[in-house]
């Protein structure tokens, strides 16, 4: 079988993954570097290809930025986030989301205490540091609306009194397409709050084998627990700080910007991107760029990162959407047609 993920707009501007940079960097980048190569070493004990998928995490991870990830059920959605989780030495919480969930069961909730007859605050599984958000379109707008305000501002009022996100705080959330039933569509305002959104694939024939070959030579040995902590709390905080530094120069700013605009211009779209999608694509491409081992943007990582950064942000109008046109085709023709600095 042909591999889906191949055919993502944004594995066209993948650079070599293998290629050492050959300038001297100005940002200290060899442990940062070499720390993330170890976490995908620890994921590759269990998940087999998905390329794509992992390193779109990782960039998240250095963005503290939250991830969308859609596929049907079975491509390794779930434990690629719960591999990269135990990878990391932070809190871990994993969250189920049905059509029953109530906002109070992710949130907290007050409970009156019998012994100083006062209410008390109980924390509900969003305090933590990554939050995996399992089929998060399973449950309903109430739900999913209860999101806003800590993936955006990584705070909660409850009852009046602001409760802070101990950093880092990372929600990856995963879902099935929207067309499969018993599915609740996330509004574009949730939408717009996830750095990422990122659709993975099939495997293919290669990769499809190897899953086998390994399911059938490990026997009932599980290899998730052999996955080993990488990184402490600590220095993930270290990287972030360091991503910032990430050198980018005014004319690859406006490059950025020439993209967003081109999203509301173009008559394609219903709707185009908002300033907070140019931050984020700002962001990403930092990401990208530490990822490489280097201390500066180029235009090619502004143009890997576009694609899993504006795919949710954008709306097809509906005449070009009946016609089959999608919106990653949409901004593949944007970056075509915009001049790439040099």
């Amino acid at each position: 079988m042909e591999n889906l993920e191949n055919q993502n707009p944004e594995n066209q501007y993948q650079p070599q993954q293998n290629q050492q940079p050959e300038f001297q960097s100005r940002l200290e980048m060899t442990e940062l570097r070499q720390s993330l190569e170890k976490v995908k070493a620890e994921i590759g004990r269990v998940i087999v290809g998905q390329e794509s998928m992992i390193e779109h995490l990782l960039a998240a991870l250095l963005s503290n930025g939250h991830v969308l990830i859609e596929g049907v059920p079975g491509v390794a959605k779930t434990i690629t986030a719960k591999l990269l989780a135990k990878t990391i030495d932070v809190g871990f919480s994993r969250i189920q989301f049905t059509p029953d969930l109530m906002p109070s069961d992710i949130l907290g909730t007050s409970v009156f205490n019998m012994k100083n007859s006062e209410f008390e605050f109980k924390k509900g599984p969003l305090f933590s540091n990554f939050i995996l958000i399992d089929e998060i379109n399973r449950s309903p707008a109430k739900t999913q609306a209860a999101l806003f305000e800590v993936m955006e501002e990584r705070q909660i009022t409850m009852d009046g009194i602001r409760y802070e996100m101990e950093e880092p705080f990372l929600v990856v959330a995963t879902q099935n397409p929207i067309e499969h039933e018993g599915t609740y569509r996330l509004p574009e305002a949730q939408l717009d709050r996830f750095l990422f959104k990122i659709n993975v694939g099939y495997p293919n024939l290669q990769e499809e084998v190897e899953i086998i070959k390994n399911q059938h030579e490990n026997k009932l040995e599980d290899k998730t627990d052999a996955v080993q902590r990488v990184i402490s709390g600590q220095q993930l905080k270290n990287y972030q700080h360091l991503v910032k530094e990430v050198i980018v120069e005014p004319h690859l700013l406006e490059y950025i910007a020439k993209i967003i605009i081109n999203t509301r211009e173009n008559q394609f779209l219903y709707l185009g991107a908002s300033p907070r999608a140019s931050l984020a694509l700002l962001t990403a491409s930092k990401a990208f760029a530490a990822i490489r081992g280097r201390d500066f943007v180029t235009p090619e990582d502004i143009k890997e990162a576009s694609f899993a950064v504006l795919r949710h942000r954008v709306i097809v109008s509906p005449e070009r959407e009946m016609e089959g046109l999608t919106a990653d085709e949409i901004i593949r023709q944007i970056l075509e047609t915009i001049e790439i600095p040099r």
